[in-house]
C-alpha cells in the first residue's frame, strides 16, 4: 500500500549520516530519528511556489535524499515511515489536529507516527518543525521526553492524545481508526493549496541542531524574521543563552 520498496534505504541512511546498527530496536529508532531531524531541514518552499507535493516514496527520495532538500510534515514523516519499515519496525501512520494557540477543532492535517520497538510503542515525528520532537518518546499517558533545552509531555483529553512542548499544546490525535494513503493525500492537498493554509502565505525554513534551532520566515511584503534558540525553543526561559545566528541577508 505504501510502496516502501521504492525507497533506497542505503541512500537514505547516508543522507542522514546514520552508520550505526540497523536492528529494529529502541536505540536504533532514537538514533535514526535524531539523525533525520538534524540532517533534513523543515521547509515549505514548494508549497509557496505552487509546485505540488507528491508523497510517494520515489518522489520523496528524489527531493529529500538525492536532491538534498527539506520538506514539511507529510514529506518528512512518510519518508521516515518508509525507512523505518524497511528497517523492520512496525509503523502506524496517523493524522493530528494542530492545537497551537489554544485551537482544538482544526482539520486533521499534521502527519505523525506510532512506532513499535522493544515491545512498546513510541510517538515519532520528524516533521513538525517549530518545537517538535527531536527524539521519539514513549507512547503512554504522562510520558515525558527531553533533548537539550526542550521538554515534551503526552497527556489525554477525552479520546485524544495531546503532545505538549513545554506549556504549549502542539497537536492532538486519535489512534482508533486506520489511515490510508488517500487520507494523507487529502490532508496534504488541503495544507498545500487551501487559501487559509499558513504554509501558502509565507516561507518557513528551519534547521535543528543539538541544543539549537535556527528558523527563517518570510512574512510577506518584504518582512522577514530569522531567529536562533531564543525564539524557537519550547521553553525559552530554560534555554541556554545564545546569540541568534542570522540565516538570511
Amino acid at each position: 500500500m505504501w510502496h516502501i520498496d521504492d525507497l533506497d534505504l542505503d541512500a537514505y541512511l547516508d543522507r542522514i549520516g546514520h552508520g550505526g546498527p540497523r536492528t529494529p530496536s529502541a536505540a536504533t529508532l532514537r538514533a535514526v530519528h535524531r539523525a533525520h531531524v538534524t540532517a533534513i531541514p523543515f521547509e515549505n518552499l514548494d508549497v509557496v511556489l505552487g509546485r505540488g507535493i507528491p508523497l510517494d516514496p520515489k518522489s520523496l527520495q528524489d527531493k529529500m535524499v538525492t536532491g538534498g532538500r527539506g520538506g514539511y510534515c507529510h514529506e518528512h514523516n512518510l519518508l521516515f515511515a518508509a525507512a523505518l519499515e524497511r528497517l523492520g519496525f512496525p509503523v502506524t501512520r496517523l493524522l493530528a489536529r494542530i492545537r497551537l494557540g489554544g485551537r482544538s477543532h482544526l482539520p486533521r492535517s499534521h502527519a505523525m507516527l506510532l512506532v513499535t520497538a522493544d515491545g512498546r510503542r513510541w510517538l515519532a515525528d520528524v516533521g513538525f518543525g517549530g518545537d517538535g520532537l527531536v527524539e521519539p518518546m514513549p507512547f503512554a499517558e504522562e510520558a515525558t521526553a527531553s533533548a537539550g533545552p526542550w521538554r515534551w509531555r503526552l497527556t489525554r483529553d477525552g479520546d485524544l492524545w495531546i503532545l505538549h512542548a513545554g506549556e504549549e499544546q502542539l497537536y492532538g490525535f486519535r489512534t482508533d481508526e486506520p489511515h490510508y494513503p488517500s487520507d494523507f493525500e487529502v490532508a496534504n492537498h488541503y495544507v498545500a493549496t487551501h487559501p487559509r493554509s499558513p504554509f501558502l502565505s509565507h516561507v518557513l525554513a528551519q534547521r535543528t541542531a543539538i541544543g539549537e534551532r535556527v528558523r527563517i520566515e518570510h512574512l510577506g511584503r518584504g518582512r522577514r524574521r530569522a531567529c536562533g534558540t531564543a525564539c524557537a525553543t519550547a521553553s525559552a526561559s530554560r534555554s541556554p543563552k545564545r546569540t541568534p545566528r542570522r540565516c538570511c541577508p
